[in-house]
């Protein structure tokens, strides 16, 4: 959410070179692509109810239900960021609904933002795990700060209205862990009679300039009540990943969990969309990655490009994710790329 080449000239010595990084701090590159085909933007900020959406559309969560694709979006609004619904059939033509959620009371943990709605479904109930925070940068954009942490709501309809269940806290930060600055949503699934929670994870090492995010694993058995945050993260904390959507391929056993890369040019933004891959979804490889889209492949953002939604369509897998236009990283639109099925590794 908080939202580039070196030229080197190579002297041949024994032994292998490493590469020069294209980032001044040296974070970790995906050397590998499984491209994406874009199809631009779908929807456009500003249209929303209320002008909830006035200053940008981000923060993509796509679900399906009934015929029906549910977007939750976080809305910048004259007030701030909160999560937004929009509806399709098609995932080309949305309609704006406006905001599912409110800010919190003063002093609460979501008083500045209530956003980034992350939904999972029980076959009884709808589940939303959302981003609070009380802090956010100054008017106009009210750009949610640090910390980022998990809430919850619920719901009958995956339309809502969802309820915020305030005596119920999933997980929040810990000093001293991985986890210590930001632990917000990401990714539910069952699996093996328990539930995971893939989060965004943020920390600082001592002497760096910049956090270090990564993601973990959250675990627990009853959705309406505690989450165990594994004790180390799912991938290092160099990777400087955040928020997880998850597809998994029967074909070949592999679940492929997208992420957004922040990148580093002057100053830190989102610069690409990477996949990892698993055949164990309890343990991953940070070796095991690809840039699906950045702005190489991606038709109108070439620099900024934001959170990741992904969905099955048919034979091909939906990316619903965030980008501005111009040069500013407010002002954010909705675009749509796509993948053909069976999803392999490279």
């Amino acid at each position: 959410m908080n939202r580039f080449l070196l030229t080197a000239c190579a002297i041949v010595l024994a032994g292998p070179i490493a590469a020069a990084s294209k980032y001044p701090d040296g974070r970790p590159e995906a050397g590998l692509r499984i491209d994406a085909k874009d199809s631009g933007p779908v929807f456009r900020h500003g249209g929303g109810p209320g002008q909830c959406d006035i200053l940008g559309a981000r923060d993509i969560w796509v679900y399906e239900a009934d015929g029906t694709f549910y977007m939750h979006y976080d809305g910048s609004g004259p007030k701030g960021w909160l999560a937004c619904l929009a509806t399709s059939k098609d995932l080309t033509t949305w309609q704006a609904k406006g905001p599912v959620l409110d800010f919190g009371a003063k002093g609460e943990m979501d008083s500045a933002s209530a956003s980034y709605g992350v939904t999972y479904f029980d076959g009884q109930s709808w589940h939303m795990f959302y981003l609070g925070t009380p802090n956010v940068t100054p008017a106009p954009d009210f750009i949610p700060s640090f910390p980022y942490l998990t809430l919850k709501a619920k719901a009958a309809t995956p339309a809502g209205p969802w309820v915020k269940q305030k005596e119920v806290v999933p997980f929040t930060t810990k000093p001293g862990t991985y986890y210590s600055i930001t632990a917000s949503p990401g990714q539910v699934l069952k699996h093996e009679g328990e539930y995971l929670m893939y989060f965004s994870a943020t920390t600082r090492k001592p002497g760096s300039p910049y956090v270090q995010r990564t993601l973990g694993i959250a675990r627990t058995k009853n959705l309406d009540g505690q989450w165990t945050p594994d004790p180390a993260p799912m991938v290092p904390i160099e990777e400087q990943v955040e928020n997880s959507s998850i597809y998994y391929e029967a074909a070949n056993k592999t679940w492929f969990l997208f992420t957004n890369h922040i990148g580093l040019d002057g100053g830190e933004y989102t610069d690409a969309i990477w996949v990892y891959w698993t055949q164990d979804p309890n343990k991953w490889d940070a070796k095991n990655k690809a840039v699906v889209l950045d702005g190489q492949n991606c038709t109108w953002s070439k620099k900024c490009i934001g959170l990741p939604g992904v969905l099955k369509v048919g034979n091909r897998l939906a990316i619903l994710y965030d980008g501005p236009s111009g040069s500013s990283h407010m002002k954010r639109d909705i675009g749509l790329a796509w993948l053909d099925l069976p999803l392999a590794a490279p």
